[in-house]
């Protein structure tokens, strides 16, 4: 059974940085390609930014410039730095394989950009 596991979240101001780790079990990950999403409330989720099983990164327009994404495959874990935070940034965040999620979603990490 898959597992997700998010983690870093917390409050920062607006300009700072987080950095989130999710810790994926239960499943071959090096052979799938995963990626960060985000809901706000009232919104529909999002897609933020994805890297394939071989290492190629994308982003969408909203993040691009400011998040890099990455992964160990060793540890099983793929990342997310997230520098220069705007409030509009606020959102939970999870990962998740991309494209054809997973049946099964992490709790998430609640990330909360305000001064």
């Amino acid at each position: 059974q898959v597992q997700l596991v998010e983690s870093g979240g917390g409050l920062v101001q607006p300009g700072g940085s987080l950095r989130l780790s999710c810790a994926v079990s239960g499943t071959i990950f090096s052979i799938f390609d995963m990626g960060w999403y985000r809901q706000a409330p009232g919104k529909q989720r999002e897609l933020v930014a994805r890297i394939s099983s071989g290492g190629r990164m994308s982003y969408a327009d909203s993040v691009k410039g400011r998040f890099t994404i990455s992964r160990d495959n060793g540890k099983r874990t793929v990342y997310l730095q997230m520098n220069s935070l705007k409030p509009e940034d606020t959102a939970a965040y999870y990962c998740n394989r991309d494209p054809n999620p997973f049946g099964t979603w992490g709790q998430g990490t609640q990330v909360t950009v305000s001064s």
